[in-house]
């Protein structure tokens, strides 16, 4: 009897195992087949090293450097919005998180094209700017640019699974961590950063990993002069029909995501309310 729900609850999953099996087992075995491999098909890994060639490293730094100030951009400004809404008491199905989300329903392509107008030359911004007696910016076809576009996208990915795990922390711990002197700064790092840690690492990996990846943004925002890793690795595939190479730059870049993710990850048991004991007896402003 036992058996025969298993099987049955198995079932279920099939539409699903083979999809997973089609559409990124099947591709990420091609993909190593074409990074480990040469144009003869002999075994290879230059394919791989490649991504130490000056102009892939240039690429691959720059790209790195466009990801960690985004992701930490991305926790200074989901931390303050998620504690005013919880400070609102608004529930999950609230108006506020409706309009959050409002825009990611919008194509994503649109919401670029609609920021490059923004940020051109002759721009809105530009052209407020210029009522105000005030000289124009250059933000268009700049790394800032690409930071307004990647903050404006992957935002929300940050402050849903932060807002999610800061609503579950009890009232009563907040308030016991208050009765013991603790100041709202005090509350906020020792209780509400470490109870949230789940959160904040489900949103780390939700911004760091595709603002690393992306390419789109800094093709439209950058104009195509600031060539990301995933800017080098898509030319190689769609231009210079150089599949090989950019399968091994594609498989050197997820390695490296991989071990960076890697180091966030933690059991769960050092994510549980005893993290907040530091709060206890740590009076402050």
């Amino acid at each position: 009897m036992i058996r025969n729900v298993f099987r049955r609850k198995s079932l279920l999953a099939s539409p699903y195992l083979i999809w997973s099996v089609g559409f990124t087992v099947i591709p990420l075995i091609v993909i190593f087949q074409y990074a480990f491999t040469d144009a003869e098909g002999h075994l290879t890994l230059e394919n791989v090293t490649a991504i130490a060639d000056p102009i892939h490293l240039k690429a691959f730094i720059f790209s790195l450097e466009i990801a960690l100030v985004c992701t930490l951009l991305c926790i200074l400004l989901a931390y303050p919005l998620v504690m005013a809404l919880k400070h609102l008491k608004l529930s999950k199905g609230s108006f506020m998180l409706f309009v959050l989300l409002l825009p990611m329903w919008m194509n994503f392509i649109l919401r670029l094209l609609a920021w490059q107008m923004l940020l051109s030359s002759n721009g809105i911004i530009n052209f407020a700017l210029g009522k105000l007696g005030l000289a124009p910016m250059k933000i268009a076809n700049t790394s800032i640019a690409i930071m307004i576009g990647v903050i404006y996208e992957y935002l929300p990915y940050m402050i849903l699974p932060i807002y999610n795990a800061i609503i579950e922390i009890p009232t009563d711990v907040i308030e016991a961590a208050r009765d013991l002197g603790a100041g709202p700064w005090t509350v906020f790092r020792k209780v509400i950063v470490p109870l949230s840690m789940p959160g904040l690492k489900s949103g780390i990996t939700m911004v760091f990993v595709p603002s690393m990846t992306s390419f789109v943004i800094a093709n439209i925002l950058g104009g195509g002069k600031l060539q990301l890793i995933g800017n080098i690795i898509e030319q190689e595939f769609n231009y210079s029909s150089n599949w090989h190479l950019g399968s091994g730059l594609s498989v050197a870049l997820m390695a490296f995501v991989l071990l960076s993710m890697a180091f966030t990850i933690r059991d769960e048991e050092q994510q549980t309310l005893p993290a907040a004991s530091g709060a206890e007896g740590t009076p402050g402003n």
